[in-house]
């Protein structure tokens, strides 16, 4: 029996924006820019909540450990 991962639903547009608390013409700006991962379908632009999730990791700053 083949084990499936739950896939959660595609983020439209405004649940991206609201989900990273921004406006969405930035997010719109970072698709432009193709600096966040997106999915083209037809006119309707589409977010992957894992994909969103990873970026978000990958573009963390560590914060600096206090100088003693």
């Amino acid at each position: 029996m083949a084990t499936e991962t739950a896939r959660r639903p595609l983020m439209d547009l405004p649940t991206v924006a609201t989900y990273l608390g921004v406006r969405e013409r930035h997010v719109r700006r970072l698709v432009q820019e193709r600096r966040i991962p997106y999915i083209k379908w037809g006119h309707l632009l589409r977010f992957d909540p894992n994909e969103i999730d990873t970026w978000l990791d990958t573009n963390r700053v560590p914060c600096r450990p206090w100088a003693v």
